[in-house]
């Protein structure tokens, strides 16, 4: 049974004490003087209370529409793209909340540090646990910053309105990497193992259960992601200290594995990668796949928030699959399309043909002519009729759209990823090499559970197949992550860390091919087809524009910058 991390009635007003700024004031820089900020702080309890609000800011269902900034997503439901994708943002004049949202995390979690040292400490066990929970945040909230934007400013405490540290200049990325790790180690050290943390006073002192809490699996996990990030930037990027990254990815990627708390869902047989976003594989009991969740509960009566519309955003058309999707998944003799002899790309006899003799997970994550649908109107025993793009499915519930609303939680982060940070790290920090034992026991256990252990329907990734078909294995390793992690807001940013984002997203934006006989609804007929029949959402470049000397980096908002005096300087080509 799924927990409700609460937000009591004084965590939240305390919260609005701590995170509600000014738009005069730089960075998340508030007033410590109200008088809720200063009577609240007391003992263990309260900084509990003080510390659930931090997981307000884990990622939910927003997430997978970044996977429309790099082109393997597209919102066909409004027909626009997205002006990340297409090269075509500008600096923002005023905060865009990518800036700012992170600053008052860090500012919420610093607090919280800080005022740990001032209660009575009534229950050591609790308090330290809080402390690890306002660590894991503060390096959570770096890290998005330093992957958006590169060097930033480090604040490492609370700031007064006349303190000097709310105009601190950008800190070096590889100092602020020290201190995520450092946050990150210490959140692993001091949180419980997943199968412990269901809530026992001996555990953490809070009765009930506590599912959804940092976890030191989670902790690690992340630490994986993280280091992963640095590591293959620096090495992509020419900077430094690329094979120290690596390491840590590796090594923490790997502990998460031979502890053994957690594992691949495999509890629908063949259908187990989609099953997995359904109601009935939400909780670890349930489902060890689920590293950490972002919480949304079981039922209006009991919920922790709902997903407020009435269909969540990754299966209402905001962020359909584009043709890139489809066109990487491999065919069922394991080989890429214009390798394949199964290949059907410019064969297509009907909707169904690109869904013919391939990856099981492209079969799965995609609605298909005929599949069992249901609407918004509790019209039920509908089938999915035809469409001149490809819908996704992931987090599709079909009791969620028959009520209007729903509470299934977003997994932020799944084993699966762990597996593939594994296998990453070991390709890159050995000089392109990766035994056949390291892909069994990562890439290969993906492969297993997408066909049930058929491998006729994919076969296994060896060295030697990769040879033999004259592969290679970066693209291979790169590929199973883009399809196992689908729609989960992975791709654009690894087009970034990888330097693959000027070659990748001035490509043209495609959906699938357009056959004039065929019955869609009465939608409108696409304007833009090409001489072999696909439909073209955007033209490649020109149209499409990817700078390789600024759009590796985000713009800093220029009202940042004059609220630090200027001591914040632009980032290169955005000035």
């Amino acid at each position: 049974m799924k927990t409700n991390i609460q937000v009591t009635a004084i965590s939240l007003l305390t919260a609005g004490t701590l995170l509600i700024s000014s738009c005069t004031k730089q960075l998340d820089q508030l007033s410590q003087t109200t008088l809720v900020d200063q009577q609240f702080w007391n003992n263990s309890n309260d900084l509990l209370t003080g510390t659930n609000y931090l997981y307000s800011s884990l990622p939910g269902f927003e997430t997978p529409l970044e996977d429309r900034y790099g082109g393997l997503a597209m919102d066909v439901f409004n027909g626009t793209l997205d002006k990340i994708s297409d090269g075509t943002r500008t600096v923002p004049a005023n905060d865009d909340n990518n800036w700012t949202n992170p600053y008052k995390l860090i500012r919420a979690a610093n607090n919280i540090l800080e005022k740990a040292q001032t209660i009575t400490n009534d229950n050591p066990a609790l308090t330290t646990y809080c402390l690890a929970q306002a660590r894991f945040f503060r390096a959570l909230a770096y890290y998005k910053l330093v992957r958006a934007y590169g060097d930033v400013p480090y604040l490492g405490r609370t700031a007064s309105e006349t303190d000097s540290l709310i105009f601190s200049a950008r800190v070096p990325r590889e100092q602020i990497m020290d201190s995520i790790y450092a946050d990150l180690d210490f959140a692993a050290a001091n949180s419980p193992q997943a199968d412990k943390i269901s809530g026992t006073t001996a555990v953490t002192g809070i009765p009930g259960s506590e599912y959804g809490r940092i976890t030191r699996g989670g902790a690690l996990a992340f630490e994986s992601r993280v280091a992963l990030m640095a590591g293959t930037w620096n090495k992509f990027h020419g900077g430094s200290n690329a094979a120290k990254h690596l390491q840590k990815a590796l090594t923490a990627a790997q502990t998460v594995m031979t502890e053994g708390k957690y594992a691949l869902y495999t509890g629908d047989g063949a259908n187990s990668y989609i099953s997995q976003y359904g109601y009935g594989a939400e909780t670890y009991s349930q489902n060890k796949e689920v590293v950490m969740a972002r919480l949304y509960g079981q039922s209006a009566s009991n919920n922790v928030s709902s997903q407020s519309f009435a269909r969540n955003p990754t299966t209402d058309g905001t962020c359909a699959a584009t043709r890139k999707y489809v066109m990487m998944a491999l065919y069922s003799d394991g080989l890429p399309a214009g390798k394949s002899p199964l290949d059907s790309n410019g064969k297509e006899t009907g909707l169904l043909t690109d869904y013919q003799h391939r990856d099981p997970r492209l079969v799965l994550t995609s609605f298909k002519v005929g599949d069992p649908y249901v609407s918004i109107n509790n019209a039920v025993n509908l089938t999915y009729g035809n469409t001149y793009y490809y819908q996704q499915k992931k987090y599709w519930v079909k009791e969620d759209f028959t009520q209007g609303y729903g509470f299934h939680d977003y997994y932020i982060i799944r084993y699966a990823e762990v597996l593939l940070n594994y296998a990453e790290a070991t390709f890159e920090l050995n000089d392109g090499k990766i035994s056949d034992a390291d892909l069994d026991a990562t890439i290969n256990l993906l492969r297993k559970r997408a066909t049930n252990n058929d491998n006729t329907k994919l076969p296994l990734l060896t060295n030697a197949f990769v040879t033999a078909n004259g592969l290679d294995m970066r693209t291979e390793i790169r590929r199973e992550r883009t399809i196992e992690l689908a729609f989960e807001g992975f791709n654009y940013w690894d087009q970034l860390r990888w330097k693959t984002a000027e070659t990748e997203m001035p490509q043209a934006i495609v959906e699938r091919k357009y056959f004039s006989g065929l019955n869609y609804g009465g939608s409108t007929p696409p304007k833009n087809i090409d001489a072999n029949g696909y439909i073209i959402m955007e033209a490649a470049a020109p149209v499409r524009k990817f700078d390789p000397n600024k759009d590796y980096l985000w713009p800093i908002p220029s009202a940042q910058i004059g609220l630090s005096h200027n001591n914040v300087t632009q980032n290169p080509g955005w000035q």
